[in-house]
């Protein structure tokens, strides 16, 4: 029984790591992350000097 229960836990966690990638790779996304991407650029540096 414990054996059949990991097989169904990989395979249920190889499903939710492939999901991830899809959902990180997504053509439709690319805008989002890129956005994301540029914020620690865009900040305010008077912040940071003394």
């Amino acid at each position: 029984m414990t054996d059949m229960l990991s097989g169904i836990l990989t395979v249920l966690a190889l499903l939710a790591f492939v999901g991830g990638a899809a959902y990180v790779y997504s053509a439709k996304r690319k805008p989002e992350f890129d956005e994301a991407s540029r914020i620690p650029l865009d900040e305010d540096q008077s912040e940071n000097t003394p």
